[in-house]
């Protein structure tokens, strides 16, 4: 019940998972032509969502797994990609790369 109560930790992941999800619903809701890159997990890191707008705006999340990161995409009707086989579209380097001159 103290200090090693498992408790606090589930309560704690539940609300990082809220907000993961918030956070990518609303790039959703405010952007057209998205696309779901999924990236596997690493040694150093767990599975990732990757969000691409048609304009090559982005957001990337990590999520509990490469299964939650598919039905996630599924769920809301996206394109799905393993970012590890077909790599990232063009529009986000050219994303990133007006981002760099803009500074």
């Amino acid at each position: 019940m103290g200090w090693f109560s498992k408790r606090k930790v589930k309560s704690e992941a539940r609300q990082a998972d809220a907000a993961v999800v918030a956070h990518l619903e609303a790039f959703l809701r405010t952007r057209r032509g998205v696309e779901a890159f999924v990236e596997l997990p690493t040694t150093v890191t767990r599975a990732t969502l990757l969000l691409i707008a048609f304009d090559g705006e982005w957001t990337r999340r990590s999520v509990e797994s490469v299964e939650w990161a598919r039905k996630f995409a599924t769920r809301h009707g996206l394109p799905t990609y393993d970012a590890g086989v077909v790599g990232y579209p063009q529009r986000m380097r050219d994303y990133n790369a007006r981002q760099r001159r803009a500074r």
